[in-house]
């Protein structure tokens, strides 16, 4: 049987995160309704009971195509492949381009979706890291002994998650510097872009270099995921070649996502503005419940998205504190081991309101009784 690396992450939220009283889990925003959705954007409740539910165009509707190109200075809706989530859109980037024994830089921690693609499609991953130390940027040496001349794909995930890091410039051109002397390629995921607590807009990749391949999607920035509307942005021979392979998988997104995700965009900032406060909202409930641990947490605080990781002082690991948690309390957070950093926690903070305090509190006791020296 041929060697299989298991997404341990999705093994776990997907078992657990529909059974659970309190879900702190999730690394995006307390959901939009379809309602809440529609009336946004200005349409009626009757225009998506109309929709006929026959097949969608292949790559998303033209009108659809057209408004995440407008995102992207320089880009048409040629340029532009609807997918069935970012999660289909990253799967369908490491088919077109890895093969085995191809080398595979990627930014960690970071979700490991992409991480365990390249080595089911049979690559050589070789990481570069965030460092705590640094404030969660990388180190530029580790950068160079990374990205070597024979690297084909550079992958990074810009804001990160589970740091919730969005990249300095300097740590972008170091990154960019290096991908473009090996010729590779860059797949830079993206779908935490918007959800900058400040407000300033983290600057995409695309037009930085010409392999650059973008991954974004309407579920974390706009508290979408329902819709499962992802998309790739990338240079026309590119796309020709990936759409081939989209063929494969779930050949369109349904027409009802499509033209929810049209209207979604059509007031992105509207929703981009709903984003920011569920987060300036929850993050100052999450800092001060940490701070009220005695030094037990260490943490850097996010630039975006509903994520925050954590590093604790003290021995047990993370994969048996959450068990205990979710088993003996009914709430589920990630273990850092599923980053590849143990002795850490991420915590999700973009619950509704009322229910974030409440899930803090009834943690705050069960972790002080779990590690208790």
């Amino acid at each position: 049987m041929t060697l299989f690396t298991t997404f341990e992450l999705e093994r776990w939220q997907s078992v657990w995160e529909h059974r659970v009283r309190y879900n702190l889990s999730e690394s995006g925003v307390h959901p939009m309704s379809i309602r809440e959705l529609l009336e946004l954007a200005g349409h009626e409740l009757d225009e998506l009971a109309d929709i006929r539910m026959g097949y969608g165009q292949g790559d998303g509707s033209d009108v659809l195509r057209a408004a995440i190109a407008a995102l992207y200075p320089g880009a048409t809706d040629e340029h532009v492949t609807v997918t069935v989530g970012s999660s289909e859109a990253n799967f369908v980037i490491c088919w077109t381009l890895i093969e085995p024994g191809d080398r595979i830089a990627i930014l960690t921690p970071v979700y490991k979706q992409t991480w365990g693609l390249a080595q089911n499609f049979g690559g050589e991953v070789s990481c570069f890291n965030l460092s705590f130390g640094r404030d969660w940027e990388p180190d530029p040496d580790e950068i160079a002994r990374a990205i070597t001349a024979d690297t084909k794909l550079v992958i990074v995930t810009n804001p990160n998650n589970p740091t919730g890091h969005a990249l300095s410039d300097a740590a972008r051109g170091a990154i960019l510097e290096r991908t473009r002397a090996a010729g590779a390629w860059l797949l830079t995921d993206e779908v935490y872009l918007g959800a900058e607590l400040d407000g300033r807009p983290t600057a995409s990749f695309w037009g930085s270099y010409e392999r650059v391949v973008v991954v974004n999607g309407l579920s974390k920035a706009y508290g979408l995921p329902g819709l499962r509307i992802g998309w790739i942005v990338a240079p026309l021979e590119f796309k020709d070649a990936a759409i081939r392979r989209h063929d494969y998988t779930v050949i369109c997104p349904s027409p009802a996502s499509d033209f929810l995700a049209r209207a979604a965009l059509s007031v992105r900032e509207r929703i981009l503005e709903r984003t920011r406060n569920i987060l300036n909202i929850n993050y100052p409930v999450l800092e001060r419940w940490l701070t009220g641990f005695d030094g037990l947490f260490e943490w850097r605080a996010p630039d975006c998205g509903a994520i925050c990781l954590v590093r604790y002082s003290h021995p047990m690991p993370a994969l048996e504190l959450v068990e205990h948690v979710r088993a003996d309390h009914d709430i589920l957070l990630v273990p850092g081991e599923h980053f590849d950093m143990p002795g850490h926690l991420r915590l999700g903070y973009g619950n509704e309101h009322s229910e974030l305090q409440a899930a803090l509190g009834e943690l705050k006791p069960a972790l002080e009784n779990l590690l208790a020296d």
